[in-house]
């Protein structure tokens, strides 16, 4: 089981808010990267959150400079659009890159990157939220979403994963859009969904607030558990989630 602590990176600081909103700045990314590997982080994601390109030259240099401080495997996502975006990153020191956007508008890049650098190297990001009343309902009650979570796709978000798997998507980033921030746990509902639709590894990201709120995210299905602003402001630690893991019978480092 591995804890993945989260930095949304905008302009090369980390930020973070609730439901992708009221951003406020959480440090410097390079310092808090070598703070999770000190504390036992099995691996870090680092996504740009505005993925402008004027913030894309920010982005490649602050993952130089994170991948010669740390000895952990980085994810990297955010604006992702070619298979020369992933080139570029995994020379600039990723090991993983996160697609989210320009796979919803041409799912060929999927398939694309994963026959040019494997499966393993390609993580898709799912933002996904509850289909709201008025809205039309996904056959899950999940839906896709771009921009933060404002703009819906009309996806259902658990077709959406197993497709995505199906072309060649290495694991499968799943965040809930309503839970994101808010501290009030993850969506257990939709990882379980998911979960019985998609064998490749699964990651739990959004909602994280106390240490009882992992071990039901694994048992839900999840490979992996995310988290952003418990571990920026020192809320949790990422031992204390380790240690809840563990208590709970999960392996983990």
């Amino acid at each position: 089981m591995r804890v993945i602590p989260c930095l949304d990176v905008d302009a090369g600081r980390v930020v973070k808010g609730v439901n992708f909103a009221d951003l406020r700045d959480a440090g410097d990314p390079v310092e808090l990267a070598r703070r999770y590997d000190a504390e036992g982080a099995d691996e870090l994601t680092f996504l740009d959150v505005t993925a402008s390109s004027g913030s894309r030259e920010t982005t490649y240099e602050v993952v130089s400079r994170t991948a010669e401080q740390v000895f952990i495997p980085l994810t990297v996502g955010g604006g992702i659009r070619a298979v020369a975006d992933v080139e570029r990153l995994l020379r600039a020191g990723a090991d993983k890159v996160g697609v989210n956007t320009a796979a919803i508008a041409r799912p060929e890049l999927i398939a694309e990157i994963a026959d040019r650098f494997g499966s393993q190297v390609l993580v898709l990001s799912v933002d996904a939220r509850r289909t709201r009343p008025g809205e039309p309902v996904t056959e899950s009650g999940y839906e896709v979403t771009t921009h933060g979570g404002r703009r819906g796709t009309g996806l259902d978000a658990v077709e959406w994963a197993a497709r995505a798997a199906d072309l060649g998507a290495g694991e499968i980033l799943l965040n809930s859009m309503d839970a994101d921030g808010t501290k009030a746990g993850f969506d257990l509902e939709m990882l379980t969904a998911v979960r019985a639709r998609v064998r490749v590894p699964l990651v739990a990201s959004g909602g994280a607030g106390a240490v009882e709120h992992f071990p039901p995210a694994v048992a839900a299905g999840a490979d992996a558990v995310l988290a952003a602003s418990v571990f920026h402001f020192q809320q949790l630690t990422v031992g204390q989630v380790k240690d809840a893991l563990r208590a709970a019978g999960s392996p983990v480092r």
